[in-house]
């Protein structure tokens, strides 16, 4: 059992690591505080692969693996959760669907901007009436000639503002329940077709979560994503590799937290020493580092998994409640370190712990995991 990175994957990281340090640290705060992701931050890690590491060379990408995937994620959220949420709601969760998917003019026409970082993508299944339950969905999709008409409302879409091509999902015929579910491509600019309400979030506000809208909004039939009625696997295949990288973001987070909070400790004086040599603050750093190695270990073999075409489903899920869950453990324990400086937006552990809370709810709450895992388990019983 080999616990090591490959050479390759080495060097990935460390370039990843560099950039996300000297290039989007540094912004963070800002980031956070005007509830924008710079148009140039992007731009930049385009300009490393970093949107298309997943995709073959042939349609824009270099061609990577997912534990690649999963230590970008990890590395751009340790420096801004909200710069790893832009990049992973676009390649990990809304250009999957069309990679895995789409047909050769699809990959050609919207994958490989996508890879290249020329456009953003956004994922749109949530609905008011169908969150965990997504088969509830309520936006209809009629066929009429050569088109499809979509009607209905999507909230809490990540990169809805921005996003140039979205991946939709609507039923065709709601008596279908779970059958009648279809995945569309449609791009920003199509008549009947417009963002709605921006959410004011708690965490990750670089990161545009909005309503889209559709009114009488016609698609070419061209742009149907896979066949007819089985959009709700397109949909489930996408939120189930998104999980892995999801775990791989709440470990970055949980990861900046734990290191302030040993750098602080080690410097903070109270009552003639640091603070760091008291049990109580040694025990709290002990129990931090573990949580987060073990996340990122269930992480990393999720991803292997995936990697080598086996299931992953079950480990997905373990990997992602467990990270997501110890991601708010580390960064409330980060604050609790810092005391009343942790309180105030001065030091950047406020800002982790509201960043963290979002990896328990999104790609699957903590509560539909365990469901998940429960499920496989008696499965395979």
């Amino acid at each position: 059992m080999d616990f090591e990175l490959t050479e390759e994957q080495k060097m990935f990281q460390a370039m990843v690591r560099d950039f996300a340090t000297n290039e989007v640290k540094p912004l963070a705060a800002k980031i956070d505080e005007e509830g924008k992701c710079p148009a140039e931050i992007i731009k930049k890690a385009a300009g490393l692969g970093l949107f298309g590491i997943t995709i073959s060379e042939e349609y824009g990408g270099s061609g990577g693996d997912y534990l690649s995937m999963a230590i970008a994620a990890e590395e751009l959220c340790r420096a801004s959760a909200s710069v790893g949420t832009v990049f992973l709601a676009s390649l990990s969760l809304a250009c999957y669907p069309m990679y895995k998917f789409g047909n050769e003019e699809q990959k050609r026409k919207y994958v490989t901007p996508i890879a290249k970082g020329e456009k953003l993508a956004c994922f749109a299944l949530t609905e008011s009436g169908a969150g965990s339950d997504a088969g509830a969905l309520e936006t209809t999709a009629a066929l009429q000639g050569d088109k499809y008409i979509l009607n209905g409302t999507k909230i809490f879409i990540t990169n809805g503002a921005e996003a140039e091509i979205a991946v939709v999902f609507a039923t065709v015929d709601k008596s279908l329940g779970n059958r009648g579910i279809t995945a569309f491509i449609v791009e920003k600019g199509t008549p009947g077709f417009s963002v709605g309400k921006e959410e004011n979030k708690l965490g990750i506000r670089g990161s545009s979560t909005t309503e889209l809208v559709f009114e009488n909004c016609q698609i070419p039939a061209a742009n149907l994503l896979g066949e007819q009625g089985r959009g709700l696997r397109v949909a489930l295949e996408a939120i189930d590799s998104s999980r892995v990288t999801v775990a791989a973001q709440a470990v970055g987070i949980a990861q900046a937290a734990f290191d302030d909070s040993l750098a602080y400790a080690k410097e903070r004086q109270q009552f003639g020493q640091p603070i760091a040599n008291f049990q109580a603050i040694q025990w709290m750093l002990a129990d931090m580092a573990t949580h987060i190695d073990a996340a990122r270990l269930l992480t990393y073999r999720a991803a292997w998994l995936k990697d080598h075409d086996m299931p992953f489903m079950k480990e997905a899920a373990m990997a992602k409640v467990y990270a997501a869950e110890t991601s708010r453990m580390v960064t409330n324990n980060a604050i609790q370190i810092h005391g009343g400086y942790g309180y105030c937006k001065d030091y950047p552990v406020e800002r982790y712990l509201r960043d963290a809370k979002i990896t328990e709810i999104y790609e699957g709450t903590s509560e539909m995991q365990r469901m998940t895992i429960a499920r496989t388990l008696i499965k395979e019983g």
